[in-house]
């Protein structure tokens, strides 16, 4: 499409949960294909379900958008605040004969499903108050006010990513607008808020395809512009299934504490139902200047973990290990239940270049890093403590005094120090025999980063009473 200041999206949730993984995708193209048109980018919060909508899922919400990094345009748009608006819109097409009170009772409406499903038709309101005169209508009933949908023709539009789609008119039956409290429904606000906020383009999951004929209606009736319509299709499972919790159908903020970046699952959203040729790592820069809605695929894209700890592993490699030592102290301090200290975190600081390449999430991040930022004494934990048992802390006892008399503190002297000291025993020892129980004392673990780089980043200091502790420790 051609670049146009004037293309307006919006990214619409219902504050009834948390934000959804489907959904920060769909607010990811809208903001996406803003930003490629030149566009603006709103967003709006459908509160009028008040039973439902609270004030953490609205705040999670913001929350989820802000971390992701998707900035919209402007202020935020209340929906359940505009009620006034969308029902004068109502009434004004009361007032121009589109629309009508409908004064059935509940269990005239059940019945009139239950003879529509009994004779094999959807179960559609009748039209039955549709042509009535109210002055007909029975005493104590609060009417409903309906639209007055055209029954011929049809409904056909050419959806940028769905292709052309229509229903007959016939199939669409005359829906509420106002309850017969006063209050506008759902179908109303939205389109009454669409227009008023200048959306030029709707993109939003497919599982909302029906009601867009709807509101092509009421668009029609209002005499507004009808906005293009972008239908995606919704996210599944690995298994093809519909996405649900067992898939991973969690809020945003649970893929931030799993320990994914914003950047990389921007980069794997997009990927989900959309491409540029084979190109995997997109930039956000790349991704504005290639997205395009049109180029949406109609299939659904699947949820795959595994690809995201990829995406995520490749960020985490480019990210600035300052930014890195940022994001994993308070994981650390959290797991830790204390603070970090300053020496600590210079530590960790210098073996971050090599922790980041080996770790695929945050989360395996800090872990691996807690080798920098323990407290003396190091408590070994048992594959560790079998390594120091007799052999093992035999040979550390006698490697000690090279270690401290070793004058050049850096990995290939260590590791020179090492080997010389093993292959100089009798009988000779390979390196693992002595690098091994040497891991366990400086580290506590049996696994870890290279040991002599890890000693080379502590210091001689730490690492020399990090040993000494452990030799003078009670096995």
């Amino acid at each position: 499409m051609s670049q146009s200041s004037s293309v307006v999206t919006r990214f619409a949730p219902s504050p009834t949960g948390f934000l959804h993984i489907g959904g920060a995708r769909t607010a990811l193209f809208n903001y996406l294909y803003a930003r490629h048109t030149g566009g603006q980018f709103l967003l709006r919060i459908e509160d009028t379900d008040r039973a439902r909508s609270t004030p953490a899922a609205i705040e999670a919400i913001i929350d989820g958008l802000q971390w992701l990094g998707l900035a919209w345009d402007g202020e935020i748009t209340y929906q359940f605040a505009r009620a006034a608006r969308h029902a004068e819109v109502a009434l004004d097409l009361l007032a121009k004969g589109q629309a009508y009170y409908c004064y059935c009772t509940p269990d005239e409406l059940t019945a009139m499903r239950e003879k529509a499903k009994a004779e094999g038709r959807p179960p559609r309101y009748d039209g039955t108050w549709r042509d009535r005169d109210p002055k007909t209508a029975p005493a104590g009933i609060k009417p409903v006010v309906r639209f007055k949908a055209p029954q011929q023709g049809e409904q056909v539009i050419a959806d940028l990513v769905q292709g052309e789609v229509r229903v007959a008119n016939d199939q669409l039956d005359d829906m509420v607008l106002l309850r017969s409290d006063g209050t506008p429904t759902y179908m109303l606000s939205v389109v009454v808020d669409d227009h008023d906020m200048g959306i030029t383009h709707i993109i939003r999951g497919d599982d909302h395809l029906t009601n867009a004929f709807r509101q092509r209606q009421l668009y029609q009736a209002s005499g507004w512009d009808v906005p293009a319509f972008a239908h995606i299709p919704l996210i599944h499972g690995p298994d093809g299934a519909k996405l649900s919790k067992r898939h991973g159908a969690l809020g945003i903020e649970a893929y931030r504490d799993m320990g994914y970046l914003p950047a990389a699952l921007r980069n794997y959203l997009l990927r989900l139902g959309w491409g540029h040729g084979d190109a995997e790592i997109i930039s956000d820069a790349e991704a504005v200047q290639w997205f395009d809605i049109v180029n949406v695929g109609r299939n659904p894209a699947r949820l795959d973990f595994a690809k995201l700890a990829s995406v995520n592993a490749h960020y985490l490699r480019e990210a600035s290990d300052e930014e890195l030592v940022r994001q994993v102290v308070p994981r650390i301090e959290r797991a830790l239940a204390r603070p970090v200290s300053e020496a600590a975190a210079i530590r960790l600081a210098r073996g971050m270049a090599s922790l980041k390449p080996r770790a695929k999430t945050l989360i395996e991040l800090a872990e691996a890093a807690q080798v920098y930022v323990a407290e003396r004494p190091i408590r070994p934990d048992a594959d560790a403590e079998k390594l120091l048992s007799g052999a093992g802390r035999a040979n550390l006892e006698a490697l000690a005094p090279t270690l401290r008399e070793l004058p050049d503190w850096n990995q290939t002297a260590l590791e020179a120090a090492v080997r010389a000291f093993a292959e100089a025993a009798q009988p000779p020892m390979k390196l693992g025999q002595v690098a091994q129980p040497l891991r366990a004392a400086i580290t506590g673990t049996k696994v870890s980063p290279p040991i002599f780089e890890v000693m080379e980043i502590l210091g001689r200091e730490e690492s020399l009473a990090r040993l000494a502790e452990c030799l003078t420790a009670d096995m």
